[in-house]
């Protein structure tokens, strides 16, 4: 069973930035995909971005790309996302998600999916004002 505690968000001005930071429980971390999605009102869960155990191969929506960064720290069991240049549509609430067949949700290149997610947090409200 994962945990997992969102924290970061807030109001910022277009242009601005913000940093979303996920905090998880359990030993295996590392082992787990980990996901940031995003909810505005009215649509549906969408994708944002995912890695597998390091970061360095993270995958991203087009629409956050070279904006938004996903890191991870594997000893402190922490992923976060560093949001630059933001803009009013991407105010939402960011939700951080947890698979633990990376595998599958990662190399089978399925992390865009919400529905392949084990575990999810309860989401951070982000409010981008023009």
């Amino acid at each position: 069973q994962v945990q997992l505690v969102e924290s970061g968000g807030g109001l910022v001005q277009a242009g601005g930035s913000l940093r979303l930071s996920c905090a998880a429980s359990g030993r295996t971390f590392s082992r787990y995909t980990m996901g940031w999605f995003r909810q505005a009102p009215g649509k549906e869960r969408e994708f944002v971005t995912a890695c597998g155990w390091s970061a360095d191969s993270a995958v991203y929506a087009d629409s956050v790309k070279g904006r938004f960064t996903i890191s991870r720290d594997n000893a402190k069991n922490t992923v976060t996302l560093q949001m630059n240049s933001l803009k009013p549509e991407d105010t939402a609430v960011y939700y951080c998600a947890a698979d633990p067949d990376m595998r599958t949700t990662y190399y089978g290149r399925n992390y865009y999916r919400a529905t392949v997610y084990d575990y999810w947090g309860q989401g951070t409200q982000v409010t981008v004002s023009s």
